[in-house]
């Protein structure tokens, strides 16, 4: 006897492979069982019903659980009856639904097999599979069959951070799969970290000369996000499940036991790791994070247009602005925004949340927003005292925490300050100019 999930299956691809209207569900199920059921015409006003002009858009997991989810389909299988069994199976592909017009607009490039894929990147079939750990396996983190480096560094706040690096040929892929396709797919207007003509400027602009201004932070942002959203991902981009599972495992990994034991972290966080996941460190996690992240952006957006204020998000940094209106839901408007957030797949780091006042410092992605983008007093004069004692005593004197390229350091420190208020960075640039280097 043929299991009722086995059955649910090839029923599915057997659906999956003919036309959509009710009448042509109960075909196919005609050809599947070569006998006439009772029950499969409610079963399959059913499954119209649930699925509606998106049928095809269903994977068969998907049908098949709607299908044994059924009371029609599971009458079949109680009361002692015969249960009904699986004549012909169907080995045609399922029908291709026609793409939307924004899909269309996008342009991306077609890659029907994984095969297609594998000459797109330019690498033999094995080699795909290898580097998308097709067979899952498990090596220490030292050994050279890693297709990542590792590197932990500590976070200001406490804690660690892990920076997954690729190695060079899987990077290659990975920077293809950027630009030929990621690229292309917009991020949502909330959006300003990882996408080109935004910044962390953008980003605290919109919160400028605001009664209160929220900050939160999201936390385990890259790791949170996990294997089955990006494929899920990939194939609503059109791709189908065999080469959106392919790109989603060239986009993921799954740190070794040995680098994700080398420094102290909960066990939720060492768990995040050992699961597949969006390294941070891989040229394609941005972009992907943004498009995972993309109806939490619509949601929290929708929320914060509900009380006249302002969202916008960088990275993990979620920061909203308003009125009067948002400050008096300051008490429930953060619990609100924590519960979208679980309800999305992240969490929100509730120790990190700041609500700030019009009387306190406003600061945004480290930018001050009470009147106008601005560097902090406190960090501009600390700059400046830096290069003033490397002008008058030489760079050696000042860099005392060891930088390997202290004069990239600085000019760095200048170009960000000269980004946020071109007109106070002039005289730390003139500063920098009578730096004597050795």
């Amino acid at each position: 006897m043929i299991p009722a999930h086995s059955v649910a299956l090839a029923l599915a691809d057997t659906m999956l492979a003919g036309a959509a209207g009710v009448a042509a569900l109960i075909g196919s199920a005609a050809r599947a069982f070569e006998v006439e059921h009772k029950w499969v015409p409610p079963l399959c006003e059913a499954i119209h019903v649930r699925t509606g002009e998106h049928f095809h858009s269903f994977s068969r997991m998907e049908l098949a659980a709607i299908i044994l989810d059924d009371e029609h389909f599971l009458g079949a299988w109680e009361n002692g009856k015969a249960p009904p069994q699986i004549r012909r199976y169907c080995i045609s592909l399922p029908v291709v639904p026609e793409q939307p017009a924004w899909l269309v607009a996008l342009a991306l490039p077609a890659i029907p097999t994984v095969g297609d894929l594998a000459r797109w990147l330019t690498v033999r079939p094995d080699e795909l599979g290898w580097f998308a750990d097709q067979f899952r396996l498990t090596h220490d983190a030292t050994s050279r069959l890693q297709h990542y480096h590792y590197r932990w560094l500590p976070k200001r706040s406490g804690g660690w951070r892990l920076i997954e690096i690729p190695k060079q040929r899987l990077r290659a892929m990975q920077q293809k799969i950027l630009r030929e396709i990621l690229d292309l797919v917009p991020a949502h207007s909330a959006a300003h970290g990882f996408r080109r003509g935004h910044s962390c400027v953008t980003h605290a602009a919109l919160h400028v000369n605001q009664r209160v201004v929220i900050r939160m932070d999201l936390k385990d942002f890259f790791p949170s996000i996990p294997a089955s959203r990006v494929h899920a991902m990939f194939v609503k981009l059109g791709y189908s499940q065999s080469v959106a599972g392919a790109l989603a495992r060239l986009c993921v990994n799954r740190t070794p036991a040995g680098a994700a034991a080398a420094v102290d972290i909960s066990w939720a966080e060492r768990q995040a790791l050992r699961s597949p996941h969006l390294p941070q460190g891989s040229p394609c996690s941005p972009a992907l994070a943004n498009a995972c992240a993309f109806r939490l952006d619509i949601r929290l957006q929708a929320l914060a247009a509900s009380m006249g204020a302002v969202y916008s998000r960088y990275a993990d940094d979620l920061v909203f602005s308003g009125d009067a209106q948002l400050a008096r839901a300051l008490d429930r408007f953060h619990v609100r925004v924590a519960a979208i957030a679980l309800g999305e797949g992240f969490r929100v780091n509730t120790r990190k949340t700041r609500m700030m006042g019009a009387g306190v410092r406003q600061q945004v992605t480290g930018i001050v927003v009470n009147c106008r983008p601005n560097i902090a007093r406190d960090e501009y004069d600390a700059l400046k005292a830096t290069l003033t004692n490397c002008v008058r005593h030489g760079p050696a004197s000042q860099n005392r925490i060891g930088h390997d390229n202290f004069r990239a350091y600085l000019e760095g420190r200048v170009a960000h300050v000269h980004m946020v208020n071109p007109a106070r960075a002039e005289r730390l640039r003139n500063l920098c100019a009578a730096i004597v280097w050795p």
